[in-house]
């Protein structure tokens, strides 16, 4: 604690309380627009009910699609050095530096396309719950990424190593020495992927639509109250999505931690 009292450690504390209570400040400002009737009304309505639940489970699948692609590509990327590997690298960037409304874009112009057009036939996306799942996959899988090279870059090689030089394949090795030892990062990979997909609002507005009872998430629904002048119906939504968040990020960290 005396270590705390030093002039340096005083200045990180005062930047981190003011961050903090800047956040806490917006929060409790944002709580006490409506009152609970008020909320427990909105939030009870069909439709706000079926875009919680649709944003439950599309951000569920995405974030398990988003670990599903993070775990390869970061093992790879942390792993092994190649030809464009620095250009790789920078690429796999390019869904968190662009955005949002471009990703959208950019979708809606490649199903426009030849390939576009025959992936459709299969499975369409556009306007489809399966495109506000894509449109989430599409920008939380970069987090996702971005979270497990550094989980592969701080686990030590030699385990694997030594697995190999014991007779194990290199999956063997991957699948038994990393994965276990990586299974820490991998929960927290999901979580900000879960994060990021319940928050993401341009790509799916633009590539998957806002319909009612259909393609409305809980983004799109606080759009929706905000642009016809229903505020309490906004704030009510964005309270429950500041919960939900709270709730899932806090219960997948805990999770990770006794794992």
């Amino acid at each position: 604690m005396n270590s705390l009292r030093q002039p340096f450690w005083l200045c990180l504390a005062l930047i981190t309380t003011l961050y903090l209570g800047f956040w806490l400040a917006m929060l409790a400002a944002t709580a006490t627009y409506t009152s609970l009737g008020d909320m427990s009304q909105v939030l009870m309505s069909r439709e706000i009910r079926y875009s919680t639940m649709l944003s439950l489970v599309t951000c569920t699948v995405s974030a398990l699609l988003s670990v599903i692609v993070a775990v390869p590509v970061a093992y790879l990327m942390s792993r092994r050095r190649f030809s464009g590997h620095s250009l790789i690298d920078a690429a796999l960037d390019i869904p968190i530096v662009l955005p949002p409304m471009v990703v959208g874009i950019c979708l809606l112009i490649f199903f426009q396309t030849t390939a576009g057009h025959y992936i459709e036939k299969v499975v369409p996306f556009t306007y489809t719950i399966a495109g506000v799942i894509l449109a989430q996959f599409v920008i939380a899988a970069a987090f996702a990424i971005r979270t497990m090279r550094g989980v592969f870059d701080h686990l030590p090689a030699r385990p694997e190593e030594v697995a190999l030089t014991l007779g194990a394949t290199r999956w063997e090795a991957f699948s038994q020495v990393t994965l276990p030892a990586a299974r820490n990062g991998m929960f927290a990979a999901a979580s900000v992927a879960w994060a990021r997909s319940l928050g993401e609002f341009g790509p799916v507005l633009v590539f998957a639509g806002a319909t009612r009872m259909k393609t409305e998430v809980l983004p799109t629904s606080v759009w929706m109250a905000w642009s016809v002048g229903e505020l309490e119906q906004g704030v009510a939504v964005s309270l429950l999505m500041i919960v939900i968040s709270m709730v899932v990020l806090i219960s997948v960290r805990a999770m990770g931690e006794r794992i």
